[in-house]
């Protein structure tokens, strides 16, 4: 097991912080590709951290894929559409990032 610290924007660190949103939405990046069920992810905002256990990592070819498999409740905030959620996610990672690869990380409050 390994441990690696995410950076995320306030609001979803807070849906984190509150157990409501359980998957967190990244690309392919190297570091993340390391990523494995059983690793801790340190989530910090800030200031504000806090430890998280992943449970499963899953892989997509693209946000729409991705939402096709996934609750979408548990990746934003659970009052957002669809569209708009996936209008939030692109604002954060542009069609070039989405090209590396989406992974879903499924967490738990460790």
């Amino acid at each position: 097991m390994a441990e690696y610290t995410l950076n995320i924007r306030k609001p979803y660190f807070d849906l984190i912080a509150s157990g409501a949103k359980t998957i967190e939405v990244r690309v392919g990046y190297p570091k993340i590709r390391k990523i494995e069920a059983g690793d801790f992810l340190r989530i910090s905002c800030g200031d504000d951290t806090l430890t998280t256990r992943v449970t499963e990592v899953k892989e997509y070819e693209s946000f729409e894929t991705m939402l096709e498999s996934e609750e979408a409740a548990a990746i934003g905030d659970p009052d957002m559409p669809h569209d708009q959620l996936v209008t939030a996610i692109r604002d954060i990672y542009p069609p070039e990032k989405e090209a590396l690869g989406v992974f879903a990380l499924h967490l738990i409050l460790a």
